[in-house]
């Protein structure tokens, strides 16, 4: 399945890091984030990407070409007037997008089974799937309801008692989507994710291992701590 990767936003929380180069260009222990997630896609056996591109966009291209030297297939769509939101970046997209296809965030790592979501998603035959990690306002403030397999309540802003689960950070997505979304209109997931909550159309995927983000500074030393310990190859040192 295809897997698109919004990487286009200023990051503004991780200035000045991110003044001279796009948040999934941020280096971690030498390599870009980016490549990171991509070789977790690899890793599971997803070598079709989309990169939606904005704010220094060049940088990325430049950097992972059509991906042939990482062992996947890149394309890009690049926001060039104004950014879009994320799920204006999909409308953008809309020519290069496949039937069904995956969305992550560019700055989200999230090491879990991609292949039984795909399962689960084709299985229930709903135009979205939402990933969701039970929380608890651990990592960061819970913003998910679910009840009977769906998404019954999602809200970013507002906490609510009801509210356990996380947005884990990777949707499966029907193209039908698309219709729901105004051309060249910013426009946020969230409201995505709404419209398809009102018509009992989003599904939820329950992942036990957390994820990590690298969008502000906390995410990013905790992402470096775990890229340090688990994601860099250790050389054994012969006596």
């Amino acid at each position: 399945m295809q897997v698109v990767i919004l990487c286009g936003g200023k990051a503004t929380r991780l200035f000045p890091l991110t003044k001279k180069v796009p948040k999934s260009m941020v280096p971690i222990l030498g390599k870009p984030f980016l490549e990171y997630q991509i070789n977790l896609l690899k890793k599971n056996s997803l070598k079709n990407i989309l990169l939606c591109t904005g704010y220094k966009g060049k940088m990325i291209k430049q950097y992972f070409g059509n991906g042939k030297k990482f062992g996947v297939r890149i394309k890009y769509s690049q926001e060039k007037k104004k950014l879009l939101g994320t799920a204006g970046a999909l409308k953008n997209a809309q020519n290069l997008l496949e039937n069904n296809f995956i969305v992550m965030y560019g700055d989200s790592y999230v090491d879990f089974d991609f292949n039984s979501a795909i399962k689960y998603f084709n299985r229930k035959k709903l135009l979205g799937l939402m990933t969701v990690y039970k929380n608890n306002n651990k990592i960061e403030r819970s913003n998910v309801q679910i009840k009977n397999g769906l998404v019954v309540d999602y809200d970013k802003e507002n906490y609510k008692s009801t509210m356990k689960y996380i947005d884990y950070g990777v949707s499966i997505f029907d193209k039908k989507i698309l219709d729901l979304i105004s051309k060249d209109k910013c426009t946020d997931l969230s409201y995505i994710n709404k419209e398809l909550i009102k018509r009992k159309e989003l599904s939820a995927f329950i992942v036990k291992k957390r994820y990590y983000q690298i969008g502000n500074p906390k995410g990013l030393m905790e992402f470096q701590n775990y890229a340090q310990k688990f994601l860099t190859k250790k050389i054994k040192v012969v006596k």
